[in-house]
């Protein structure tokens, strides 16, 4: 019995190596944070998919073998966007800070009610209250001209967008017509299950993530207003401690979004 007890031991360690392992997926970039700098923002509610397979490679291949490259986006339609992107900031930025004095003002107001009009915390409160009300309005000024200029911004390069969103997807029908076929039959080559799941709350996606030992790939998408964060991330999926990875703007292909 004793000789026994080492090799149902090692079959027993054999047996949890190749069993179900758990990988845990934390998505998470960085917004900027209106006092300054930026902050840390969980991604909740994003599909997280683990692939046995390399869906970039399969495309590739057959962008190869469809003989016509991809469309590309032209160079003025990319500097005209970015140009749309830099309004929109300055706009949000002027609405930022007229929201701030709107606050403000509100503020100074219901204090300005404790005093009666003689007394020298008034005054001064009144000409706190008068000079934020003349920059309140000028910014009230600004907010419009820089939605204006966005607005106008914004339609000039609608239709262009339009356009060449057409054309990139009827190529991309054509191209990867049986690309559906390909992927189940990688999938069927490495033996491995494809797994999904969601991330939560915290940006974390972990619930639906068992799958046997070998290479996968971690596979998600986030929109941005202009772009998409795109993730193909190769990972080696062993038995033991579940395998951490985190999705973040560094390690995600920041991608034009028509």
């Amino acid at each position: 019995m004793r000789r026994t007890l080492p090799y149902m031991l090692g079959l027993l360690l054999a047996a949890g190596a190749c069993g179900p392992a758990e990988v845990v997926v934390t998505m998470e970039i960085d917004v900027p944070n209106p006092s300054g700098g930026s902050v840390p923002l969980a991604l909740s509610e994003i599909e997280v998919q683990l692939l046995p397979y390399d869906r970039d490679a399969v495309f590739d291949s057959m962008t190869t073998a469809f003989g016509t490259p991809e469309p590309a986006i032209p160079p003025d339609l990319l500097a005209a966007r970015a140009e749309v992107q830099m309004a929109q900031e300055t706009w949000a930025a002027s609405q930022s800070r007229w929201n701030i004095l709107r606050d403000t003002l509100q503020t100074l107001s219901s204090a300005l009610e404790q005093y009666s009009r003689g007394e020298a915390q008034y005054l001064m409160l009144f000409q706190e209250f008068q000079d934020f009300d003349n920059e309140y309005s000028s910014v009230e000024r600004q907010v419009e001209a820089d939605f204006a200029e966005f607005d106008r911004l914004q339609q000039g390069t609608i239709r262009a967008s339009d356009s060449v969103r057409i054309v990139i997807d009827q190529w991309a029908d054509e191209a990867f017509t049986d690309v559906g076929t390909v992927f189940r039959e990688k999938q069927l080559e490495t033996g491995l299950d494809v797994a999904v799941d969601t991330t939560d709350a915290s940006g974390i996606a972990r619930t639906n993530l068992r799958v046997r030992p070998g290479q996968y790939w971690v596979h998600a998408r986030y929109e941005l207003t202009y772009s998409e964060l795109y993730w193909n991330v190769p990972i080696t999926v062993e038995g033991g401690d579940p395998v951490q990875i985190r999705l973040t703007r560094d390690n995600a292909d920041d991608r034009p979004l028509l």
